[in-house]
């Protein structure tokens, strides 16, 4: 979280991360129940607790993780461009081929080599967190 740019992305990680908390709790994972309430709740953390608590090795749920972003990016363009909901399922199903390779490179980076820079990412979300009136939060 300390590496989210903006309140927004912060919120929007903190929402997905609580609703899933809400989901493994309502399914039995003992685990995730601490986390409901917190305000402080990465998407990715309850994500590696549900993949603890149901025994999923490593390489497929990081696939999970990304097809999860992967979804939402292309939801997104649906949304904005607009894309159309059959185009929009014909990238998702192009790009999904990539996720197990991207994810098997991934596996192969070292701690140093983790992180990422988008700074357009951070100016668009930093003008888009303050407009008076917005679509939806991205």
């Amino acid at each position: 979280m300390a590496r989210r740019e903006t309140r927004e992305l912060v919120a929007d990680d903190c929402e997905r991360g609580r609703a899933l908390a809400r989901l493994l709790r309502d399914l039995g994972v003992t685990a995730a129940v601490s986390w409901v309430m917190r305000q402080d709740v990465p998407f990715a953390t309850l994500l590696a607790i549900a993949a603890v608590a149901w025994n999923v090795p490593l390489p497929p749920a990081l696939q999970v993780y990304a097809w999860g972003w992967l979804e939402n990016q292309v939801l997104a363009g649906v949304k904005l461009i607009p894309l159309g909901q059959v185009a929009g399922q014909r990238l998702l199903f192009d790009l999904a081929r990539r996720l197990p390779a991207a994810c098997a490179d991934a596996l192969e980076c070292g701690d140093e080599e983790i992180g990422g820079m988008l700074p357009i990412v951070a100016i668009a979300s930093s003008l888009h967190e303050t407009q008076y009136t917005r679509l939806f939060r991205s």
